[in-house]
């Protein structure tokens, strides 16, 4: 397994990425700056650098990041809902992504209940279209977390049409990270989600309606999924609101934890 991360130095505007070098916490970690592309021809450099004293970035910049609703068998069968024949989906806009540790900001135009969602993040390292689900592996990157931070209450504000891009595409509502884990035996991966230390989420990857790899396969039917594309597998029961002053950790078997509070108002 390799881990990657993308960061500025301190007192620096320049954006860098590396691959960590440790199995340690990832506060106390190594990393190994690289030059070139991380999804083309990545080469390790001779500097090396601790990440506590970094300013983490998210991991990549997607060009887009897709959400999946109704993906997750045992919630989708918990609330009555049909079971889809096909994944349904919506778009977080890019002003949306957040890294790990920021802090999530409630908008101005918005004063109801906002959600927390974990949910496992797949990561797209070459432009795919048409793809095979036997074929999508080899488009997939790696893993990395996603909290699918979502302002519930507008989905169904208007009764002629579900707000899904707008709630879920308010800034700081796409948290992902903080690495990108390659070479993941994917199917034995579980969520889980802690709100204030607190066990909400817990749900197995192998319970998804679609796995990631028919995912990214059907996904692919529809539009060229390009590199550092990230695509959000749904959630699992369990979510809840989020306040001011409130830790969420989105964690995932053998991945780093992904930590963000919400902003005082």
């Amino acid at each position: 397994m390799s881990k990657w991360i993308k960061f500025r130095r301190r007192d620096s505007q320049v954006e860098e990425f590396g691959k960590l070098l440790d199995e340690v916490d990832f506060e106390n970690q190594r990393v190994v700056v690289c030059s070139g592309e991380l999804f083309d021809g990545a080469e390790p450099t001779d500097e090396i650098l601790q990440v506590a004293d970094l300013t983490l970035l998210t991991p990549c910049w997607p060009s887009k990041m897709i959400g999946l609703w109704k993906n997750v068998r045992a919630a989708a069968e918990e609330q009555g809902l049909e079971i889809p024949d096909e994944p349904l989906y919506f778009f977080k806009s890019s002003n949306s992504y957040l890294p790990h540790l920021g802090q999530i900001r409630r908008p101005k135009s918005y004063a109801d209940r906002i959600i927390y969602e974990g949910e496992l993040g797949v990561v797209i390292g070459k432009a795919c279209r048409g793809v095979s689900p036997e074929e999508a592996g080899d488009y997939i990157f790696g893993y990395t977390c996603v909290n699918d931070i979502t302002a519930s209450n507008l989905i169904g504000k208007d009764p002629t049409f579900k707000q899904w891009n707008r709630a879920k595409s308010m800034d700081t509502f796409g948290a992902f990270g903080p690495s990108i884990c390659t070479d993941v035996d994917v199917e034995q991966l579980q969520v889980q989600t802690f709100y204030r230390g607190k066990l909400r989420q817990d749900y197995p990857i192998d319970n998804l309606v679609f796995s990631p790899r028919q995912i990214v396969s059907m996904l692919s039917q529809d539009m060229t999924l390009f590199p550092g594309d990230l695509i959000a597998c749904g959630t699992g029961g369990g979510v809840g609101p989020i306040k001011p002053g409130h830790t969420v950790e989105i964690c995932i078997t053998g991945l780093d934890s992904l930590n963000n509070t919400m902003a005082a108002e």
